[in-house]
């Protein structure tokens, strides 16, 4: 149960005036008379004349006012011959407004209500002199109501006198009071809850409240939000101060009886002498009396005052026995200290209302509705300062329990205080911030007159001058184009009329400033010496004959010439061979500065050519950011995985790249965001890429292309001993550590570990090395050879305590973080003299792990029909194997067919056709009697089938499985070819023989054959490559032939297959059936 704000009485009246109400005579609200004793704790009448009490959310039907006449001109019988049973069903079905219930003729509030009216009737007598009357009798309260529907609420009890409005979240309680307004019975107690975040809308236990509460009446009650989920908002007035002597908890879920009208009509009764009390003419036709007042000795004995709720027995609502708290008498005139704490109140409220502004507003209406003076009615006063003050819930309960009038009002004194304290605070705080604001708007304002002072007496100029003079003075220093010079003076003439507070001066900035810090004209001096770029180039890499030979090429043209012109380089090769670093080293041989970006799965045209200037944020591209950032206009800009670009909706950066590293173009190049021409003529432009097939052709064709094939062995290993050891040995902190990595180990990583063609994963099983190392180090010597607090500084020591303290997750990051972080927290240790460490080819498998390669070859000695070829792969050259087998036994009734398998693509399977097409023709034109490719069905399989496979290289090498099963000769095992076959036997060019080669070194191949056409590629391998490995160059098939089969016996070859092949004799049956099969066969020869 939530709880309302209090609704004082003059927005109830208002709130009251917007549903329909009965015509009612202003003498009814006038002709109340003055009392000189403490006002009636009732709702003013107009409140109880427009009061419905329907809970439902539509408007119950208004009364014609046309039909007032016809009303008026019934008689007073007619209206009293009314049933008493239609008058329930009416009061039921909410045809009429139930109205709390007068007391008897005997209370002297109604009869002087009684009396004012009949003082003020009109002239007019009969009917409508009574009808006047009905309508004009005032709502009276039941002094006595010892049962009533008990509602808990929360943080703030209710003081008689003050609305509240509170919700209902329980369908149950809200059916409850929905059937007490339509009886006429609106009274509920309300308790103050003990707990504050408590949220019910029952007291199960008596402890779960305080005993004292307010005797309410609901004066309206309506539903709020959807229907499915219950919500009723209530409004209620207290009267008066009750106490609960006994509760009746919530009773246990029960099938309800049918409830039938003449129960109803009992139920809303209290009696034959409630009954006829209903019937006298002193009640409004349709009243249900619920008084409990106490007419004799034995009234509080008899069960009828308890009837009122006996409806509720079968609800889960609490029902609790209740007793009315009589005030201790008191004196004005003799009594001192009530005046006094009146008057206190009085000036504590006027204190706070000069500095809240809702206060007076609350005062303001108490004021309006209180027509004597406050000191006349303490108990008055001390209830409104309680109710409006702010304070705990049991200082307020402190309040409406106590029945003293002293003590009263110094408890609503001591809350009121507490409420000033609280304003005074406030008020503060408000005062101190509008200081802190009216400070700076002044110095604003007297630094803004001061400027302008200066300004007119030409002291110091505004920013904004400032501004342009420091662009002129930048723009002074540099070798702007003419058209850029142009661009740059109007700029800046529109510069000088902006108002720095538009937008477009924001803009116009920035374009300024970045005209003026890129360098034009300025370029690093090169250095052209041969000597020191060899030594460089040596230094940083090993091998890359073809680079470093076309690095000092150029060099040597810039040296003749005084000046060079931009070119674009393209290193084309596997990862790990040194592409990206080698960049680094030609600029820091050439002295050029180094710029270097990355366009791997950039999809964004922007990225390159720049935003343009209307877009919030835009930035000109990646060139003409390293221009910026190099400070010269020769940079070099290594351009990298360029066969990796993307495309998406925001164009296509491939296309966007043709201008910028095409050497026709470049030298004006245009920015989206610069807008001017820039010259990129004197950029050395780098780019790398692992293959050539994915990069667009005219893009391709821009370029000059490098090719890096993988190292081999020696290669490696001085790569190894010169850099990757030493690395790896620095970063895992033996830097000056006895820990040897012996040659052998090497020469073991590269054989039997690191296979690939570049060095980086030699890299990492180096490094790998030797962190083991570090950690068998420090293992073996213990925690005592290298204390923590030696190595924390004092800095660290007092971060790690803090972080210690700190109990929060490690997902969070502490409040007080900058207490737990250093800059230099630990220093690093030094490592005893007395540690030797050496990890040779024995040992080498204890820090990396058993050997990956157990063999150089996949065949140390090759069965008949399996040949070694060469294959291209991004990762380098690798050995391709060709197998081929018989699937079934050979004889004169089996039948010919191919099969192939290995995850060949469609070249390589034309490949397949045609190399078995082609030694089908060969065997019969040399080996006639060879019958073999007659009667042979053949599987022909390329290894390492997950690994797609296509290309025509491995067309001699299929060729020669092939014959090599047909004449059932093994061939050896050091040969390795590639070549495209035709089906003439001609063996055409093909690409990527450095790789190859490369591979085949590695798998200990002898001699390689290749195509005639690749033999200027051959002679331009680097010696050290080509060691040991003897290159043989053929035109045609006849020619691998003789070099595969040297010295092959032709009359053996013959007759190699002659005995399998021998005629049986087959009955008449079976030929029919064998050539049916031979027919199924040739017909799905191709199917794969």
């Amino acid at each position: 149960m939530s709880l309302g704000l209090s609704l004082p009485w003059r927005a109830a009246l208002r709130q009251a005036s917007r549903t329909p109400v009965p015509r009612v005579s202003l003498i009814a609200l006038t002709a109340r008379p003055l009392t000189a004793g403490p006002r009636p704790r009732s709702p003013p009448a107009l409140l109880f004349t427009s009061r419905n009490f329907s809970s439902s959310v539509y408007r119950s039907k208004e009364k014609n006012p046309k039909a007032d006449p016809l009303e008026e001109s019934k008689s007073e019988g007619e209206d009293e011959s009314k049933p008493k049973a239609q008058e329930e069903q009416d009061e039921l079905e909410g045809k009429s407004k139930p109205e709390p219930i007068p007391q008897k003729s005997g209370d002297a509030r109604s009869s002087a209500a009684g009396e004012g009216s009949s003082g003020s009737g009109s002239d007019g007598g009969g009917k409508k002199r009574k009808q006047a009357e009905r309508s004009l009798v005032k709502p009276s309260i039941p002094d006595v109501y010892p049962q009533v529907m008990a509602i808990p609420i929360g943080k703030r009890p209710l003081f008689p006198g003050f609305y509240k409005a509170i919700t209902i979240r329980d369908k149950e309680v809200g059916q409850a009071i929905a059937d007490m307004v339509k009886r006429g019975q609106p009274y509920i107690g309300a308790f103050l809850l003990k707990d504050d975040d408590a949220d019910k809308d029952v007291i199960d236990d008596p402890n779960e409240v305080y005993d004292v509460g307010s005797f309410c009446q609901v004066t309206s009650a309506f539903p709020v939000g959807p229907d499915d989920n219950f919500a009723m908002t209530c409004v209620l007035y207290p009267h008066r101060r009750i106490k609960m002597t006994s509760l009746k908890p919530p009773t246990a879920d029960k099938p309800q009886e049918p409830i039938t009208e003449a129960d109803t009509i009992v139920e809303s009764t209290l009696g034959e002498a409630a009954v006829k009390e209903g019937e006298s003419e002193s009640q409004s036709k349709g009243d249900v009396v619920a008084s409990f007042e106490e007419n004799s000795a034995d009234a509080s004995k008899s069960p009828q005052y308890y009837e009122a709720t006996s409806f509720l027995r079968d609800r889960k609502v609490s029902i609790a026995n209740v007793e009315n708290l009589v005030e201790e008498p008191f004196d004005l005139k003799t009594n001192k200290v009530i005046p006094a704490l009146v008057s206190e109140i009085v000036n504590t409220f006027k204190a706070v209302a000069l500095l809240n502004p809702l206060f007076r507003d609350h005062i303001s209406t108490f004021s309006v509705q209180t027509t004597m003076n406050v000191g006349e009615d303490p108990l008055k006063l001390a209830d409104f300062a309680a109710a409006v003050a702010q304070a705990d819930s049991h200082e307020l309960q402190e309040a409406l329990e106590d029945m003293n009038v002293e003590t009263r009002l110094s408890k609503s004194l001591l809350v009121l205080k507490k409420e000033l304290m609280n304003a005074e605070l406030q008020s503060k705080i408000v005062k101190d911030v509008e200081t802190k604001i009216h400070k700076k708007q002044r110095e604003y304002w007297l630094m803004e007159q001061m400027k302008g002072i200066k300004r007119e007496l030409g002291i110091e100029s505004d920013g904004k001058d400032k501004l342009i003079e420091k662009f002129s003075e930048k723009a002074s220093k540099l070798a702007m184009p003419e058209p850029v010079k142009k661009v740059f003076d109007e700029e800046l003439s529109k510069l000088s009329h902006l108002e720095p507070a538009a937008s477009e001066f924001n803009v116009t900035r920035n374009y300024l400033d970045w005209l003026t810090q890129l360098p034009w004209g300025q370029r690093s001096a090169e250095n052209f010496a041969i000597q020191h770029a060899r030594e460089v180039l040596d230094e940083d890499h090993y091998g890359l004959k073809d680079v470093k030979d076309r690095i000092l090429e150029f060099i040597a043209v810039g040296k003749l010439r005084g000046t060079v012109e931009g070119k674009i380089l393209c290193m084309v090769g596997p990862p790990g061979v040194g592409k990206t670093s080698i960049g680094k080293s030609v600029a820091r041989a050439l002295n050029r500065q180094y710029y270097r970006f990355s366009v791997g799965g950039l999809t964004d045209v922007a990225e390159i050519k720049g935003h343009r200037r209307t877009y919030v944020g835009a930035l000109p591209g990646r060139i003409i950011q390293a221009l910026k950032k190099c400070q010269t206009e020769n940079p070099l800009i290594l351009i990298d995985e360029v066969d990796k670009i993307g495309r998406g909706h925001q164009g296509d950066p491939a296309s966007a790249l043709l201008e910028l590293l095409d050497p026709e173009q470049n030298n004006s190049f245009l920015d989206h965001y610069m807008d001017v021409p820039v010259d990129l003529s004197k950029v050395l432009f780098v780019c790398t890429a692992n293959m050539t097939d994915t990069i667009p052709r005219p893009l391709l064709d821009r370029m000059e292309m490098i090719e890096l094939s993988g190292y081999v062995a020696d290669e490696k290993m001085a790569i190894a001993e010169r850099y990757l050891a030493p690395s790896a040995k620095e970063i895992s902190g033996l830097k000056d550590v006895d820990v040897n990595l012996e040659k052998e180990a090497i020469v073991e990583l590269i054989n039997k570990y690191c296979r690939e063609s570049g060095v980086r994963n030699l890299k990492k099983q180096i490094e790998k090395v030797y962190r083991k190392s570090a950690l068998k180090i420090v293992t073996e010597l213990g925690e005592e050879a290298f204390p923590e607090s030696e190595a924390l500084t004092d800095e660290g020591k007092a971060a790690l305590e803090e972080a210690e303290k700190d109990e929060s997750d490690v997902k969070e990051t502490p409040e007080n973080i900058e207490n737990e972080t250093t800059q230099t927290p630990r220093v690093a240790l030094k490592v005893p003299d007395s540690v030797h460490v050496s990890i040779n080819k024995d040992n080498l498998s204890d820090y990396v792990g058993p050997p990956v390669f157990t063999s150089d070859r996949l065949y140390d000695i090759t069965p008949p029909g399996v040949a070694m070829g060469l294959a291209w792969t991004s990762m380098g050259g690798a050995a391709l194997y060709v197998e081929s087998i018989l699937e079934n036994a050979l004889s004169s009734a089996s039948h010919p067919g191919l099969e192939r398998t290995g995850s060949l693509k469609s070249v390589m399977k034309e490949s397949t056709s045609v190399a078995y097409s082609f030694v089908k023709g060969l065997v019969a034109k040399e080996f006639p009697k060879n019958k073999f490719f007659e009667h042979a069905r053949i599987h022909l399989h390329c290894p390492e089938g997950a690994t797609p496979k296509d290309g025509p290289s491995a067309g001699i090498t299929m060729a020669t499985s092939m014959l090599s099963l047909a004449m059932d000769k093994s061939l050896d095992p050091t040969i390795a070819m590639t070549g495209e076959l035709t089906v003439t036997g001609k063996v055409l060019r093909i690409g990527g023989l450095r790789e190859k080669t490369v591979a085949a070194r590695r798998a200990g191949a002898k001699m390689v054959i290749f195509p005639q056409d690749n033999t200027s590629d051959w002679l331009e391998l680097p010696e050290n490559i080509k060691e040991g490995i003897e290159g043989k160059p053929v035109s045609w098939y006849s020619q691998v032939f003789d070099l595969v089969f040297p010295d092959i016996d032709r009359e053996q070859a013959n007759k190699v297959w002659e005995k399998e092949l021998k005629h049986k004799k087959r009955s008449k049956k079976e030929k029919p059936r064998d050539r049916d099969r031979d027919e199924d066969e040739e017909s799905g020869d191709d199917d794969d």
